[in-house]
């Protein structure tokens, strides 16, 4: 399981007072923590206005891989916080995200071959949200298809079905591990990711639906999560269905886990 820490994003408050005062301790803190409880990849997000952004990414991505040598998750809308980011950045990035989108496509698929990064694409197009598995099938194809006519292999395209609110839209949890399960097999040599936390938007115990749904996704074929790694019992649902799906060779990561005490949540 493909573990992206969430953490570092402008839309908290605390994270966003950070990235204008330039305090690169709080930053160094909140990454390290998210690296040692598991995370693949950092998600750096400064959600700062336009005309600053690419510099709060640039410094961002520095700030992080001056403290840490770990792969960053480089998420912004903006391609030129992204090629900011790009450029500042060592070794293999994941690029969050492009979309069908007219217009969206092209740009970040061209940044992200320059760069040889890895790239988030979402199933969304000019048609607005997807409701539907099948919808969300139809664009997932378009964008397997964009990637590899750039030039970016399958293995390097995380394909993001696009969680909703189940509080909001009933029917939307199904939607999604209906599409997941679909995509898998239509794009089997692609990744599947999903901001978990968007499935439990304003309900109550919303850990208990993020694990729940973490376990069912996985089971459907999703491979990678944009997560809380601080969640402890979202990483215990994590490390458990990887063994209990085959993804853990003689289930070694989960006994190791469990000797360092890592599933009690």
């Amino acid at each position: 399981m493909i573990i992206v820490g969430e953490r570092i994003n402008g839309t908290s408050r605390r994270i966003r007072e950070a990235i204008l005062a330039r305090n690169a301790d709080l930053i160094a803190e909140e990454a390290t923590k998210q690296a040692e409880a598991g995370a693949d990849y950092l998600d750096v997000n400064s959600g700062t206005d336009p005309e600053r952004e690419p510099a709060d990414m640039r410094w961002l991505v520095e700030t992080v891989q001056a403290a840490l040598d770990q792969p960053l998750c480089i998420d912004s809308p903006n391609p030129e916080a992204l090629q900011a980011g790009l450029e500042a950045h060592r070794g293999q990035a994941l690029v969050n995200s492009a979309s069908a989108e007219e217009g969206r496509l092209e740009p970040v698929l061209s940044l992200v071959r320059s760069h040889g990064a890895r790239v988030v694409a979402l199933t969304l197009d000019d048609s607005g949200l997807p409701n539907t598995a099948q919808q969300r099938v139809e664009i997932a194809g378009r964008l397997g298809q964009a990637a590899q006519s750039a030039g970016i292999g399958l293995g390097d395209l995380f394909i993001d079905p696009l969680a909703r609110a189940v509080g909001l839209e009933n029917d939307q949890g199904r939607a999604v591990l209906e599409a997941i399960a679909s995509i898998r097999e239509a794009l089997p040599g692609a990744h599947l990711i999903c901001g978990l936390s968007n499935v439990s938007f304003q309900m109550p115990a919303r850990r208990l639906l993020n694990r729940t749904f973490l376990a069912m996704a996985m089971a459907h074929g999703l491979d990678a999560a944009i997560l809380d790694p601080l969640d402890k019992g979202l990483m215990a649902t994590a490390c458990a269905g990887e063994a209990l799906l085959g993804r853990d060779e003689m289930c070694l990561d989960y006994l190791r886990a469990f000797r360092a005490g890592r599933l009690e949540g």
